[in-house]
């Protein structure tokens, strides 16, 4: 009886062990763990990694305490399969749960850049590079492939215009040229549904994002976009100057004489790009145009105004003809100098 007695209590001993140890190992996944000293760790698993592979990595790099606490995790979670490659950045303690959970997730670490309407290949080059993703160098340089345009526009020496203006999310190690691609791959989606009314429009592809870029310069104000179009389109059907500011800030900027005021001086100087000087459109693009003035570009308002000028709030007075133009001119040049004063 002593032995049966002392045989039972091993026994009991041996099961309150075995409880006790499965649920240390039941909790260790829960327990989060850092053992980087930098503020922020990054692991980049290759596609194709085995869950062997993956543990390592993430034990080399300090963000789980050790191997078998991925399979752990991995096996309470049930995501053999679904574990994705990417680059992940991982900041303070964690738990091995909401490590792999991430993974699973493909929650990869992404830098997002927003690129306003209106921007040319410098300014973005100069944005770019203060977002720290890069020099403006490599991306003016990953912008002057206009091969990439190649089939739309077999004119173009650069991407300027087919930069689609967006917000884009960015791998950690993300070149220039893979953010360019990825920039002219999102123009040809907008554009696509466009291209049919391109055609019956009569301009090529170069035409209307040439046009658009012009409305986008102009004016902010969605609703005018397809009346300012409109103005361009009646003076190209009469040969009338589009005589259009940004055409020649552009010139001059490319030539580096743009100093911030647009002077007569400047207004007479000739560049390519001096609608006040050349008639018709300008060699190519100014700018990158969103959606809408690319669609006002192609569809633009059926008016019989020639002329425009700024009302000073961003919108824009439309004239038939010059003498109600030089009215209007007169009118809110008048009332901005007023508000300098």
């Amino acid at each position: 009886m002593k032995i049966l007695r002392i045989v039972s209590a091993a026994a009991l001993v041996v099961v309150v062990l075995a409880g006790v140890a499965a649920l240390v190992l039941y909790r260790r996944p829960e327990q989060p763990f850092q053992g980087y000293s930098t503020p922020e760790q990054f692991v980049d698993l290759a596609p194709g990694s085995s869950l062997r592979a993956i543990g390592e990595k993430l034990v080399h790099a300090g963000v789980v305490r050790d191997a078998l606490t991925v399979r752990l995790a991995v096996g309470r979670l049930g995501v053999s399969r679904q574990l994705k490659a990417g680059e992940y950045r991982f900041e303070g303690p964690v738990s091995a749960l909401d490590v792999v959970s991430r993974i699973a997730r493909g929650d990869v670490y992404l830098r997002p850049i927003t690129f306003p309407e209106g921007l040319t290949i410098d300014d973005m080059a100069l944005l770019y590079e203060q977002h720290g993703l890069g020099t403006s160098a490599s991306f003016r340089a990953a912008a002057a492939n206009g091969a990439l345009v190649g089939d739309l526009d077999p004119r173009a020496r650069d991407l300027e215009g087919y930069l689609f203006p967006e917000t884009y999310a960015l791998p950690r190690r993300a070149a220039a040229a893979d953010l360019v691609r990825m920039m002219v791959r999102r123009f040809r989606q907008v554009f696509a549904p466009l291209a049919p009314d391109q055609a019956a429009s009569g301009m090529s592809v170069r035409q209307v994002v040439t046009l658009a870029s012009m409305v986008e310069k102009e004016t902010g104000t969605p609703e005018e976009r397809p009346a300012v179009a409109g103005v361009y389109v009646n003076r190209l059907r009469i040969h009338m100057g589009l005589q259009c500011d940004p055409t020649v800030i552009y010139g001059l900027r490319k030539a580096g004489r743009y100093n911030g005021n647009l002077t007569r001086d400047n207004l007479a100087w000739d560049t390519p790009y001096n609608t006040y000087v050349h008639a018709g459109l300008p060699p190519g693009p100014i700018a990158s145009p969103g959606r809408a003035s690319i669609e006002a570009a192609i569809r633009p308002a059926a008016v019989d105004f020639l002329y425009f000028v700024s009302r000073n709030d961003g919108s824009h007075a439309f004239s038939r003809t010059l003498d109600e133009h030089t009215r209007h001119v007169a009118r809110y040049q008048k009332q901005y100098s007023r508000g300098r004063r």
